[in-house]
């Protein structure tokens, strides 16, 4: 399946290569055997490819590429080739708003609202309540809502913050720390708004060119045309190596879409090491520095697990905080299509770890980095890259037995109307809108970048299949099956969809097409109605027609098909004009969820 479906499904199962290594560009006997465990990690994890890069105090004490960059082409990983970082982007995007509070521009204790004016939550008490500290360290009780972004991505910034005020809090304000990417968009546009230039300016002028990454970037394209860059790659069924496609992060850049090597991630860490300093200049202020790295917020318990000297588990401002067997460790991870990252430093012994690899969902960040931290600090040693063999072995065996408990299906059922019926756009605000168009007999729509089929499944269920290029169609089951359902006038009105982990569907409701009439077309709607001894008064404004019931507001009306109007603010509400052989109006029905009313037209 192609990148988005396959992103969608989690692959965390990985797949062998056999790859040459490349030499490291610096080495010291102060990480004993090293190159030989990570070769065996590369083999282990069956990787693709990973590079590594360790700081100490201001010096790279190691750095190495492991695997190939292109698979196909045998091209090999180097501690200069290029991936996407992902989330490890997030401490770049807080640190600009340590800066703007250097230069007095905003406190992290400002409330969000007042400085993006984009930017609205669900409630009135939320939107009072909630600070710029807040976004930072997720703690605004909304969860992370990632489909709204992955399958509906645009580049408009504006567009996506918009879908926030639609966004259900799962929690109050500060009560249980969830993770949500939205929340690291919104710091971007602030800084886009404070500064007058966008968050991709800030980041190479605060941070890329004072720093020497040169490379750095946070362009897709760019990215791709880098003549070191990695291709992403996922596992299947085990054993296969795939390549999918790059995902183009755009609109939500500040939240992950830096792409950086080891080399030039190593200076970032050598700023966090140094309490703010590159090469004797301050890049943060150091007040800012202790301030991210310090607990804001407890992400769970954190008690003592399989290995009881690891335990804690906070975030502070675009980093995750633990103790790693006796030492304080802060550290970020990044997940995007193809690409995985961590990006580590333990301030008390001024050591830094950066691991980024060209695998889906990858173990091999969190292996590479706990192997090497245990050889630098003398422990004894933990079978890290074991512990992950048998993890994803026995994760395998469950998505084996997973696939062996497959739904029964349901035999002998047929859609309840023709497929043409279903076309049309549907509409959720918090997420987006799926247009689902009728070619070639069967239903079509496009999932993030990716046009797919529906194929039908039982009654009004059907699931999104990617095609390949000769039209073959996936087998793979997608698990976003898309249930239609259909409203009191018998059409169909809004898909339901399993959407972010919920066990409700997320619905998205039938969004009309949007047709204008000409003043003298609506002319005829315009009347006093009576249902049964209640008045009802249909008048236009403007080319707009209205509808007015004694004791309730006035409702817009946006125009359906079919002598129908929707009522705009009332969800399920529509009326429905019956026209005689004249032409001529003679009644009007309330369609609404708890029945149709019928309002016959005076005179």
């Amino acid at each position: 399946m192609k990148s988005t479906l396959s992103y969608l499904l989690f692959f965390f199962i990985s797949i062998s290569l056999f790859a040459q290594n490349q030499k490291p560009t610096l080495i010291t006997d102060k990480i004993p055997g090293i190159d030989s465990l990570l070769k065996q990690v590369l083999k282990d994890q069956y990787a693709a490819g990973f590079a590594v890069a360790v700081v100490k105090g201001d010096e790279v004490i190691y750095s190495n590429g492991f695997g190939y960059r292109d698979v196909d082409n045998k091209k090999p990983v180097t501690p200069n080739t290029l991936f996407a970082i992902g989330s490890s982007t997030k401490a770049f995007t807080a640190s600009l708003l340590g800066l703007l509070q250097k230069d007095g521009k905003l406190t992290l204790d400002d409330k969000a609202v007042n400085l993006l004016p984009q930017l609205r939550f669900y409630s009135d008490e939320m939107n009072n309540q909630i600070t710029v500290r807040d976004l930072m360290a997720h703690r605004t009780g909304l969860s992370r809502y990632d489909f709204s972004w992955l399958l509906f991505n645009t580049s408009n910034r504006d567009s996506i913050i918009a879908r926030v005020k639609y966004m259900q809090p799962t929690v109050a304000v500060r009560q249980k720390w969830y993770y949500n990417n939205f929340m690291y968009l919104a710091q971007g546009m602030i800084v886009e708004k404070l500064s007058g230039k966008t968050w991709e300016q800030n980041i190479k002028e605060k941070f890329f060119i004072p720093l020497d990454m040169t490379r750095s970037n946070t362009d897709i394209k760019t990215f791709q045309n880098d003549s070191d860059a990695s291709l992403p790659y996922t596992v299947v069924n085990g054993n296969v190596i795939k390549k999918v496609d790059y995902y183009n992060i755009n609109g939500m850049g500040p939240a992950g879409s830096i792409n950086s090597s080891v080399n030039e991630m190593a200076n970032w860490l050598k700023v966090w090491i140094s309490g703010g300093l590159y090469q004797k200049k301050e890049i943060l202020p150091k007040t800012y520095i202790a301030e991210a790295a310090s607990s804001q917020m407890v992400m769970d318990g954190g008690l003592p697990g399989a290995n009881k000297d690891i335990y804690f588990d906070n975030y502070g401002l675009g980093w995750m905080l633990s103790s790693y067997r006796g030492h304080y460790m802060v550290e970020h991870g990044g997940n995007i299509n193809g690409f995985s990252a961590n990006v580590a430093f333990f301030p008390t012994e001024k050591i830094g770890i950066v691991v980024l690899t060209n695998q889906n969902q990858s173990a091999v960040p969190d292996v590479v980095r706990n192997s090497i931290a245990d050889r630098i600090f003398n422990l004894k040693t933990i079978d890290w890259n074991g512990d992950a063999k048998k993890n994803a072995a026995a994760a395998r065996a469950a998505n084996l037995s997973k696939k062996e408990i497959k739904k029964k299906p349901i035999l002998n059922t047929v859609p309840s109307h023709q497929l043409k019926d279903y076309t049309g756009s549907f509409e959720n605000p918090a997420y987006g809108i799926i247009k689902v168009t009728f070619e070639k007999n069967g239903l079509y729509t496009v999932i993030g970048d990716e046009k797919v089929v529906l194929k039908h499944m039982y009654y009004d269920v059907f699931d999104p299949r990617s095609i390949d290029k000769n039209g073959v169609v996936d087998t793979t089951e997608s698990n976003l099956l898309f249930n239609f359902a259909s409203g009191q006038d018998g059409k169909i009105q809004s898909i339901g969809i399993l959407l972010d982990g919920g066990e409700k569907p997320v619905v998205f409701a039938v969004k009309p097409e949007l047709k204008v009439l000409s003043v003298k077309e609506l002319e005829k709607y315009v009347g006093e109605y009576s249902m049964g001894q209640t008045p009802v008064k249909v008048f236009l404004k403007g080319n707009t027609l209205y509808v007015l019931v004694p004791g309730q507001p006035e409702y817009e009306t946006v125009v359906g098909d079919d002598h129908t109007f929707i009522l705009k603010a009332l969800k399920g509400f529509s009326v429905k004009f019956e026209v005689g052989a004249d032409q001529k109006v003679t009644t009007m029905l309330f369609i609404q969820p708890n029945g149709v009313f019928k309002a016959v037209k005076k005179g």
